[in-house]
């Protein structure tokens, strides 16, 4: 419950820095997408539900404070979630050295889905999709990712730790003595 509440809090700040403080940053510095590092970590160590609301949750919000069109970044990001959720039920994908390469991966599959869509219907007016620049976006989120990951595993298992140690407390308690009959 608490890792909810505290990835919760991560990416509503992920969102209002990378469309506040990000947004006015030159061109040449990148824009990276803190939120999709935040999903992608999220995907890796949420159970299926708590996952899938905090990924629609936290990707709603992000679609409607940009506001380009509404419902496209939900779709690609609860796609993402899913296809990583399935491919990180194996033992191998656990580890770390697997999870940044699969990250710079949904990357570039969801840039490609999201100007797929975009030719379908129009409603975005992305300019055409361009490998190297959507391949060099993919290595710096990548490049991101690698301190992002240590903090929100260390984030992640400091809750787990508090909220296990607070069970433990409450359980180890005196039992309340019966009541006397009078």
């Amino acid at each position: 419950m608490w890792n909810i509440i505290v990835f919760a809090l991560l990416g509503i700040f992920a969102i209002v820095f990378q469309t506040a403080v990000m947004h006015d940053l030159p061109s040449w510095f990148g824009r990276p997408d803190f939120l999709f590092i935040l999903l992608v970590f999220i995907s890796y160590r949420f159970a299926w539900i708590p996952g899938l609301a905090l990924v629609f949750t936290l990707s709603w919000m992000m679609d409607v404070e940009t506001g380009v069109s509404l419902g496209f970044y939900p779709l690609i990001c609860l796609l993402v979630f899913t296809v990583l959720k399935l491919v990180a039920s194996g033992k191998q994908v656990k580890e770390a050295t697997y999870q940044i390469p699969l990250l710079g991966v949904a990357w570039l599959v969801a840039r490609f889905i999201f100007h797929l869509l975009d030719m379908f219907t129009g409603w975005l007016m992305l300019p055409d999709w361009e490998i190297l620049q959507t391949i060099e976006e993919s290595v710096l989120l990548m490049i991101i990712a690698i301190p992002l990951f240590a903090l929100y595993n260390n984030v992640y298992v400091y809750v787990q730790e508090r909220s296990i140690r607070a069970r433990a407390s409450r359980s180890t308690r005196r039992p309340r003595r019966p009541m006397r009959r009078m």
